[in-house]
């Protein structure tokens, strides 16, 4: 029946499997994570490591989410109200990825290039 299936169910499939990509980059980023800081250093720079790296994974889920919805969007159902909807839905998941940005790096995406994290401790630019 491959033969006999239309663009919309094809690309149905395809965001089928982009949301499937999503669920697999969550858990490898996670078990990564954990196997990379858990395993050979235990204690507060392991949860710290671990905590950056599935933070990652989370990111990565999420920006594989938006492109999901963009291909469907596009593809399949490209009326106004699925447009806003999409809208609406990147402007929730950028809030997210924002957010959880700033827990990871603890600082707004802006100041990132005044504050230097060495070694623990957090030093500014200009301040000796």
């Amino acid at each position: 029946m491959i033969g006999s299936a239309t663009f919309e169910e094809w690309m149905e499939q395809v965001v089928r499997g982009i949301r499937g990509g999503r669920g697999r980059a969550l858990v490898a980023g996670s078990v990564l994570a954990f196997v990379r800081f858990a395993v050979p250093c235990p204690g507060v720079r392991a949860y710290e490591g671990a905590r950056q790296g599935v933070g990652r994974a989370i990111l990565l889920g999420l920006e594989i989410l938006i492109i999901a919805d963009i291909v469907q969007t596009i593809t399949i159902d490209p009326t106004l109200e699925s447009a806003i909807a999409l809208g609406a839905i990147a402007l929730v998941r950028t809030f997210l990825s924002f957010s959880l940005e700033i827990q990871l790096e603890g600082v707004v995406p802006w100041r990132r290039s005044a504050v230097q994290i060495d070694r623990g401790s957090v030093r500014t630019s200009g301040s000796g």
